[in-house]
């Protein structure tokens, strides 16, 4: 795939709505680490880099795009780290309400998950060990 520098690089990108985009970057970079690659506007979008070749972007409020309302789960975006505990931690202490506390999960992966103060859903999973999905009841079926 070719390069071009005016937008992330991994194939997949979650765009999440948010009604302040620059208050959302904020709180992203301090609460769950993420890096602001590019401002586009004052605050109609952002790109955000997490971890290893992830990516992500805020979005502002305009035409059909909402941000979520009070209760609702339209999404969730699942992050791999490397450290759910001190991440979920961190995220706690910047405001997130955390839902689903760090857990140990049979597929090999700890995870827990938060909701940021707009309402977008994160799940940040660990992986703990390499599992064979056959264990635990998964089918893996190769790509054909």
């Amino acid at each position: 795939m070719r390069q071009n520098r005016s937008i992330p690089s991994p194939t997949v990108i979650p765009v999440l709505i948010y009604p302040d985009v620059r208050a959302a970057v904020e709180w992203l970079e301090s609460a769950f680490g993420f890096v602001e690659r590019l401002q586009i506007g004052e605050a109609h979008r952002a790109q955000m880099t997490v971890g290893e070749g992830g990516a992500v972007i805020a979005a502002d409020v305009r035409g059909n795009r909402v941000a979520p309302h009070d209760g609702e789960s339209t999404s969730s975006v699942l992050v791999r780290v490397e450290d759910a505990q001190a991440l979920c931690d961190r995220a706690r202490e910047q405001g997130a309400e955390i839902v689903d506390g760090p857990t140990d999960h049979v597929y090999g992966e700890r995870q827990f998950t938060a909701v940021d103060p707009w309402g977008h859903r994160w799940t940040f999973s660990e992986t703990l060990e390499d599992v064979d999905p056959a264990a635990w009841g998964g089918i893996l079926k190769e790509p054909g």
